[in-house]
């Protein structure tokens, strides 16, 4: 049940870009209209969370423009609060272009984000009584590659939520354009340490961390190499399976036709702490499968759904597996 005792269950700090996407087919060279909407890993997490009413807090840094507002704006009306918004007089807000295509064109997308106002965020910035009145820190990975000051304001977050005692999860979501297999590796080791929750993909899990083996292994390996309390591992349309603590447990990925592969971890991620904050991480990875299929029947990088909405998807599930969640010996 909530923490009443806490402003907010969920809080994070992350990058907020403006997503500007083609329809399918439309190359982007000579697109004639483009739709806006905001995006980020972070955002994405917090969004759909508060649309399964949790109470969720943002940190970021957004110009003080219109295009800064239209994030907010959007945002805001998934349930997130926004009261942690650092407002810039000058900078920019960091974009992303998506151009939809079928077989055999993949889907192609553009970054230009490179020195947007959240890659100058800096811990003096931080309202740290704002960020960390939270039962959960949420954290990925693509902060710390931003910048020097943002990793430095990582490790500041990390510090001053086991000082307060505060629940840490953290998303290795690992980005290739913006740092080196061997920065992302070096840095990310330390960060991973003793958090409560973490999540890593099956691929990112080998190549970063070195672990080998069947996925059994890798997961081990990961429990040995963080000490994290929980480990979440994705593998694709192979589904997900997690640490409990004392067990092995596997939810496969549910058959979808995928209309927009961007947000779908992001969703999976949300789902999953859903299930956590209710003390209930089986439950989370059924939740998490079902966010990720909506994500990935979906427009857009925030899923649009409601929790009753998700609770029958997930029931539903639940019903026609001979098992439920899966026990991995």
């Amino acid at each position: 049940m909530p923490d009443s005792s806490s402003p907010f269950e969920v809080t994070t700090v992350g990058e907020v870009m403006l997503r500007l996407s083609v329809p399918a087919g439309t190359r982007l060279e000579i697109a004639s209209s483009l739709a806006v909407t905001p995006g980020g890993a972070e955002s994405n997490v917090m969004a759909v969370l508060a649309r399964l009413k949790r109470r969720c807090g943002l940190v970021t840094a957004l110009p003080d423009t219109s295009l800064g507002r239209l994030a907010t704006t959007h945002l805001r009306m998934a349930g997130v609060d926004m009261g942690g918004v650092v407002w810039c007089k000058t900078g920019r807000i960091g974009t992303y272009f998506v151009e939809f295509a079928a077989p055999p064109h993949p889907i192609h997308v553009t970054y230009d984000r490179a020195d947007s106002c959240a890659a100058h965020l800096s811990a003096d910035q931080i309202d740290w009584q704002y960020l960390l009145k939270t039962r959960l820190l949420h954290i990925t990975g693509i902060t710390p590659a931003l910048s020097a000051s943002c990793r430095d304001l990582t490790t500041e977050m990390i510090t001053r939520a086991k000082s307060a005692n505060v629940a840490i999860s953290f998303d290795v979501n690992y980005r290739q354009k913006l740092w080196t297999t061997e920065e992302a590796a070096e840095v990310m080791s330390s960060m991973i340490q003793g958090v409560d929750l973490l999540f890593c993909k099956e691929a990112d899990a080998r190549r970063l961390f070195g672990c080998t083996g069947t996925l059994s292994d890798v997961i081990g390996s990961l429990v040995d190499r963080s000490g994290a309390r929980q480990v979440v591992v994705t593998s694709g349309d192979q589904g997900v399976t997690a640490w409990d603590g004392s067990q092995l447990l596997h939810e496969p990925a549910i058959p979808v036709q995928i209309v927009d592969r961007l947000g779908a971890g992001d969703a999976l991620a949300a789902g999953v702490l859903h299930g956590w904050l209710n003390s209930n991480l089986a439950q989370g990875l059924r939740y998490g499968v079902g966010l990720a299929s909506l994500a990935l029947s979906q427009h857009g990088d925030v899923v649009v759904t409601t929790l009753d909405e998700l609770n029958a998807l997930v029931a539903n599930l639940h019903g026609n597996s001979q098992n439920g969640e899966r026990l991995l010996r």
